[in-house]
């Protein structure tokens, strides 16, 4: 058995590695949906919030040292991490530890991703770790960090990088990588207006993930070394990993899945059309990412709530839901749900109809309502009568409309105000 197949060997690196999961973003690209949150704040799948996903990977790899790095309307996101991640054991040395931008070199909020880390060193150097994993606290996939931890030790690299294949056109929005053809990295250009295809493929390139694993002294170094750099924007991708590449071994790390070789289960959800595309695949026969594999659970805050509930069962006014996904606390009341996801504490009042759509939680919908292909924010209160993905000029004029057709519904477009924290 070698090194590289022995969990023996991955739980001693995966126990000497501090997770920091870089959760500032403000995803503005979501538009309205992330203007009281953060995007790793924004609820995903029916129960979750997409913060989830990374912390999640990071228990069920073996890494239960992790950092949270937070800036951006951050407070939802702390209360949802203070109520389901306060499970590990500090006398274990386990913990989630959050880490909001606080000033503590000089005067200035995190200036980059690089920026972020390198102002909490001295917390970093505390901990005392050999390698650091860097985790994008906004994407949705399922990984096992302790292969890719592994193959950075057995590769003798300084930092690996983490990588998938993605078309030409959606590479212009990632790092993108030329590798050689032992995976090192030679090239790395952030966001290129006309990225390189990889090797042996005309409409491929190699995109970051986001994932970066260093041996921590290589990392404290080089932050410190950036940070005297005054041209510097202080970030990965643009600044630290091109500096890098050439006198130092970094490597890459091909994220497949484990079992058929191909590439694995990714998505950023980073624009609505791919937030509420992202939503509704989960309700497919069988979805790429099984929400239901007990061997990889996904971990919450589980608010306590009652089952489902389908109530009347006349001609026109029967509750029911066919091809969704309904989660506890939620009461169908006369109402037909086709192809969509409910998330907690959705009430549906009598005569209504859901289609194609995302509904947050806490939202009521009245009576003889038509939703039709929309996100609906959470607490929404939706009028008697409603009609929202009928007519899309009517739509674009009260909500927000994507490129692809989804309706973005949130309380102030009603002019409603919320009371509690999204």
């Amino acid at each position: 058995m070698t090194a590289k197949q022995d969990p023996r060997f991955v739980s001693r690196l995966t126990k000497s590695t501090l997770a920091l999961v870089l959760a500032g973003g403000r995803g503005s690209r979501l538009k309205h949906l992330t203007k009281w949150r953060s995007k790793p704040a924004v609820p995903f799948g029916g129960k979750f919030r997409i913060i989830d996903f990374p912390l999640s990977n990071c228990i069920n790899s073996g890494i239960r040292q992790i950092g949270v790095l937070t800036q951006y309307k951050a407070h939802s996101l702390i209360l949802h991490i203070q109520r389901g991640w306060s499970f590990l054991r500090g006398e274990f040395g386990e913990f989630v530890e959050l880490l909001p931008a606080q000033q503590r070199i000089e005067n200035n909020w995190y200036a980059g991703t690089a920026d972020a880390i390198y102002q909490n060193l001295d917390i970093f150097r505390n901990h005392n770790p050999d390698y650091i994993l860097v985790l994008a606290g906004d994407h949705i996939y399922r990984m096992d960090y302790g292969a890719m931890i592994a193959r950075h030790v057995e590769s003798g690299a300084d930092m690996t990088v983490s990588c998938i294949e993605v078309d030409l056109e959606t590479a212009k929005s990632f790092g993108v990588m030329s590798v050689d053809d032992e995976g090192r990295v030679l090239e790395f250009n952030e966001k290129p207006e006309n990225p390189k295809p990889m090797p042996g493929s005309t409409d491929k390139a190699l995109a970051s993930m986001g994932i970066y694993v260093f041996n921590a002294a290589f990392l404290f170094e080089q932050l410190i070394k950036d940070a005297d750099m005054p041209n510097s924007t202080h970030d990965f991708g643009k600044d630290i990993i091109p500096s890098v590449i050439k006198p130092y071994r970094v490597m890459s790390y091909a994220f497949r899945d484990p079992n058929s070789g191909e590439q694995a289960y990714w998505r950023d959800v980073g624009t609505l059309d791919a937030f509420w595309s992202a939503n509704l695949e989960l309700i497919g026969v069988t979805p790429e990412l099984n929400l239901y594999d007990k061997t990889w659970p996904i971990w919450t805050y589980q608010e306590q709530l009652p089952p489902a509930k389908f109530i009347f069962d006349d001609d026109d006014r029967r509750g029911m839901a066919v091809d969704s996904m309904v989660s506890g606390g939620c009461i169908i009341s006369g109402s037909v749900v086709r192809n969509s996801l409910l998330f907690s504490n959705v009430r549906l009042n009598s005569y209504s109809r859901i289609e194609d759509s995302v509904i947050l939680p806490d939202v009521r919908v009245g009576r003889h309502c038509r939703i039709t292909k929309a996100i609906i924010d959470r607490g929404c209160q939706i009028p008697e009568g409603t009609h929202i993905g009928q007519d899309p000029q009517a739509d674009a004029e009260r909500f927000e409309v994507s490129e692809g057709g989804v309706v973005l519904v949130t309380p102030e477009m009603l002019g409603q105000v919320l009371n509690y924290v999204r």
